[in-house]
């Protein structure tokens, strides 16, 4: 509610009848009483200061209206709803938030600058709701006394799980300086709150949304395998490093066995077009990839399987770019599925490691 609201201009000038005798002041006391009283949720924390406490000064001064004095001020207050045609946020703030989402970052991050405008509407909600590893090296880098105030701010199992991954005894210095939070004040609080959140987002802004190994490892998912060694080849040569996280990023027909729960083949099949799964397992079924052609089979119903093996004997020697064309649109639809969350990938022993480092 901003100051453009009809409770924030029952400013018209006093009709004449049971209304007369109030002031704008009034009006809005009974206009908000009686709304708390039919239970309606009047978001007053939105009006600046100066109008709270003149509206609460002004309830605390009333004792009693009458029910028709009540129902003209009601009803005048509809009129000035009914005649309103149109508001707008109170505000750089409210403008901002309106318009998040359909102006670009770039700029709503300069206007916030240029305004001073506060970027976090509750700084402490956006802490809690941060990944645990990016709450570490914050908590690790602060005083103890800032420590203690975030730890407390956190529900009590999320702070406990922080607190196992710092080192002992600044586990210990943090526990004790939580027992000297109860004299620290809300608006440093607030405060702490505001630069902790600052510190999580204040990530430099890039023009991808993925990393580098995502991008190239989507990039030769698509690409033809023939392409895509070339490419793997190159980046050995190149950068040893980067080349293994982008082929642990690749995910192609050959890794469908360690990467795809077994109890899940069924209903991949399902969203594959039953002649492009043809063409997939006959191209597949000799040589390296005769393994996934056998892992696929086997993991469905018995009568889908011989049927599958019977028109892939009638379907005889796949041309090499066909099969290859096919065997994308299977690996396409595990992706989608993924993406989607309906199927979770399998992430190897080693990915894992690394995540946990």
């Amino acid at each position: 509610m901003s100051n453009s609201t009809p409770l924030a201009h029952l400013s018209a000038p006093a009709k004449a009848g049971r209304t007369a005798h109030l002031s704008r002041r009034q009006k809005a006391a009974i206009i908000v009483r009686f709304l708390l009283n039919e239970g309606a949720d009047v978001p007053l924390a939105d009006l600046p200061e100066p109008l709270q406490e003149q509206l609460t000064t002004q309830m605390g001064s009333m004792r009693y209206v009458d029910r028709a004095t009540l129902a003209d001020v009601v009803a005048e207050f509809a009129q000035e709803l009914e005649g309103m045609g149109l508001t707008f946020p109170h505000g750089m703030a409210g403008a901002l938030t309106a318009l998040d989402g359909r102006i670009s970052a770039q700029t709503a991050a300069r206007l916030r600058k240029e305004a001073g405008v506060r970027q976090y509407g509750d700084p402490w909600e956006l802490i809690r709701q941060a990944e645990l590893k990016d709450l570490v090296p914050v908590i690790e880098s602060e005083s103890t006394e800032v420590a203690a105030v975030m730890l407390s701010k956190l529900d009590v199992a999320r702070a406990a799980e922080l607190l196992g991954k710092l080192p002992g005894d600044k586990a210990r210095r943090i526990t004790y300086a939580v027992s000297q939070t109860g004299s620290v004040s809300p608006a440093a609080v607030d405060r702490i709150g505001l630069a902790l959140a600052a510190q999580l987002h204040d990530v430099p802004e890039t023009a991808f949304d993925q990393g580098a190994v995502e991008r190239v490892g989507a990039i030769l998912n698509y690409s033809p395998a023939a392409t895509r060694d070339n490419v793997l080849e190159g980046l050995e040569e190149t950068d040893q490093d980067f080349a293994a996280l982008v082929r642990r990023a690749i995910f192609t027909f050959v890794h469908i066995p360690e990467r795809v729960n077994a109890a899940d083949i069924p209903r991949i099949m399902r969203e594959v077009d039953q002649p492009v799964l043809v063409t997939a397992l006959a191209a597949a079924s000799t040589g390296d990839l005769a393994p996934v052609a056998e892992f696929i089979l086997e993991n469905m119903s018995k009568r889908m399987a011989e049927a599958l093996r019977e028109e892939m004997q009638e379907l005889g020697r796949v041309r090499g770019r066909d099969g290859e064309e096919a065997m994308t649109e299977v690996v396409n639809a595990i992706r989608t599925m993924e993406a989607g969350g309906e199927i979770t990938l399998i992430v190897s022993d080693e990915d894992s490691e690394e995540d946990t480092e």
